[in-house]
């Protein structure tokens, strides 16, 4: 269906791959170079703000390998979302609690890790301090916990994300994003939920925020049509020269930060190596 001139309104899948332009209703999405279909994950998308040849990585199959961290950090998420949708766990079901959780959705990353049972007996004790400091964050207004946002702005290209929460009061929409450590950059990832909503929802969220449990941080911001236009034009950019990168097999900027500690090409950057290295 057509929508002003130039305007294409896109839903489902696309039938051919001449750019063109995606309209919400409320935000559009900028044509970008045809190539082969890409998934564009909010990770990807904050990756490509700190380091673009990183985030061509990501799409080429190469994650950073999991960590200690980062599994505590999802068994929290898993605790967290089960207490907003099923009510406060009890101290003597939590370890419990802990289990199903890490079998429904957890378990591979066992055994990546190679964890033992002391292993989990002691991220399970860390998840529930954790909890313990979620158990006091309000939760007034609650409507769903891990939404999946997934639309298809462009032929081949699909934007996907997940939201912690989602809060609504009188019709106002806060969009809730949970840390179990710093923010990190949590600006960017907050932007490609407010866009990804506006996109798929075809209403900008009233609010889009994150939380760290962990720290008591907090990062608010209201999402405008210039602002989730902006991150539109961004995610664009990244899927165009993205496909430019992946087609000839070349690489994108590359930035040394923090982040080349956990890059799964680090070792193939001269960069990313000495940024490692100090870091190390």
């Amino acid at each position: 269906m057509t929508g002003p001139p130039g305007v294409y309104r896109l839903r489902g899948k696309a039938s051919d791959t001449r750019p063109r332009r995606y309209d919400s209703g409320v935000i559009s999405f900028p044509p970008v170079a045809p190539g082969e279909p890409l998934v564009i994950s909010a990770s990807t998308f904050v990756t490509y703000r700190t380091c673009p040849d990183q985030a061509v990585a990501r799409l080429r199959g190469r994650y950073p390998a999991d960590t200690r961290r980062s599994f505590r950090g999802g068994l929290a998420h898993r605790v967290f979302a089960r207490h907003l949708t099923s009510g406060e766990i009890a101290a003597a079901d939590f370890a419990q609690v802990c289990r199903e959780e890490i079998g429904m959705g957890l378990n591979a990353a066992v055994g990546r890790l190679g964890l033992r049972p002391s292993d989990l007996r002691g991220l399970i004790e860390e998840a529930a301090e954790l909890y313990g400091r979620f158990k006091r964050f309000p939760d007034a207004g609650f409507r769903d916990a891990e939404v999946s946002l997934d639309v298809e702005p462009a032929p081949g290209v699909t934007l996907r994300g997940t939201v912690d929460a989602v809060f609504e009061d009188d019709g106002a929409v806060r969009l809730v994003d949970w840390k179990t450590g710093g923010l990190g950059a949590a600006r960017h990832q907050l932007s490609f939920y407010a866009m990804c909503w506006a996109l798929e929802r075809d209403a900008l969220p009233s609010t889009v925020e994150a939380v760290s449990v962990g720290t008591g941080e907090r990062l608010e911001e209201r999402p405008t049509v210039a602002s989730v236009t902006d991150c539109a034009e961004l995610v664009g950019d990244l899927v165009s020269r993205a496909r430019s990168a992946l087609a000839g097999g070349g690489h994108l900027a590359r930035v040394a930060g923090p982040w080349c500690s956990y890059c799964p090409v680090s070792a193939e950057c001269p960069e990313g190596s000495a940024a490692a290295a100090m870091a190390g």
